[in-house]
């Protein structure tokens, strides 16, 4: 199972990946859960201690890695570095979570990242063609780690949405991006709702069968963002919608 997971900033994304990583953990021996998003905190959503999560700089970012990864520092490069042993050497590891922050794709500047943008692609495609694992992918508003190989592999993009205006104009654009890079299927999550007139809204823009849930406003994930400690351990309203949204995602792809 590969999930891309994408929303516009705010929107509760994170806390949704935690605790689908969590929920697949149950269900698969082993979830890969990636922060693919330069503003995320999945790590710590997840539950990884804090002591763990300090320092820890980007894939992308580690630079003699990289390098050593790509065929070296001069002018060529590999544009298929072998990253399998990346997988298990530079994964925080929580029972049979492992967490990977991949950082974010280089843009254009003052220098050439080719060389970056090579190495996350194929670490990218390494993780999306290993068939025994789940893979949970936090992707961020944009979908920019996925190219027209990589995304053939992801099973479903995940979009989260809040009943906003903009949040929808974000969610429109994503699928928009999706289906140009080929992705079969792609769902939608209400989040944040509190009444009736917000949930018709959501249904509003998006076809019955795109939507995939909805969880309801909760002030224990409110007053929860304000501490330190795992999203993904907050029961409830959250939980007892994710389970749906989990089960449905099982049937999407296995059914």
């Amino acid at each position: 199972m590969k999930i891309a997971i994408s929303g516009k900033g705010g929107v509760g994304k994170t806390t949704v990946s935690a605790t689908l990583a969590k929920l697949f953990a149950d269900s698969h021996k082993k979830v890969f859960a990636v922060d693919a998003d330069p503003d995320a905190c999945l790590a710590a959503a997840v539950g990884i201690p804090e002591e763990q999560i300090k320092g820890l700089k980007p894939l992308v970012d580690l630079k003699e890695l990289v390098d050593k990864k790509s065929g070296g520092g001069g002018s060529f490069f590999s544009l298929n570095p072998d990253v399998d042993d990346i997988l298990n050497e530079y994964s925080l590891k929580l029972d049979n979570i492992w967490f990977l922050r991949m950082g974010g794709i280089k843009q254009g500047g003052s220098a050439c990242y080719c060389r970056e943008n090579s190495f996350l692609n194929a670490l990218m495609s390494g993780l999306l063609w290993d068939k025994e694992s789940a893979v949970i992918l936090d992707m961020g508003a944009g979908i920019e780690h996925l190219t027209r190989g990589t995304a053939r592999s992801v099973d479903v993009m995940l979009v989260v949405i809040e009943p906003s205006r903009n949040s929808v104009n974000t969610a429109t654009l994503v699928k928009e991006l999706a289906d140009e890079l080929g992705i079969q299927k792609v769902k939608f999550i209400g989040n944040k709702i509190r009444n009736e007139k917000e949930r018709q809204f959501i249904e509003k823009h998006f076809a019955k069968d795109e939507i995939l849930g909805f969880i309801p406003f909760d002030d224990e994930i409110w007053e929860s963002s304000m501490e330190n400690g795992p999203a993904a351990n907050l029961g409830g309203a959250l939980l007892g919608s994710m389970k749906e949204i989990h089960q449905k995602l099982l049937q999407e792809v296995d059914g």
